[in-house]
């Protein structure tokens, strides 16, 4: 009686949950992760949680885009290179 239903979409052109996504910062070698809810998170292992400076920066954005990612490290900007 709590449970919402998430519809689910089939545009993967977007950034959601549970998208692959590969990106760089300048100068620096391409990385591929997977957006995952915050349970789920293991930086180690490439899952980013959609709550993390970088997660929240990514959604809904799509692939060439250049996102300005502002972490408690600093400010840095990084190009999406691919969604899948």
């Amino acid at each position: 009686s709590n449970a919402h239903l998430i519809e689910a979409t089939n545009n993967t052109d977007i950034i959601q949950v549970g998208a692959k996504v590969k990106v760089q910062e300048e100068g620096l070698d391409p990385e591929e992760y997977v957006i995952v809810g915050a349970a789920e998170s293991d930086p180690r292992l490439g899952r980013i949680s959609n709550e993390s400076p970088l997660g929240k920066a990514l959604l809904n954005h799509k692939a060439g885009d250049k996102v300005r990612v502002e972490a408690p490290g600093g400010e840095f900007e990084i190009e999406i290179l691919s969604v899948g």
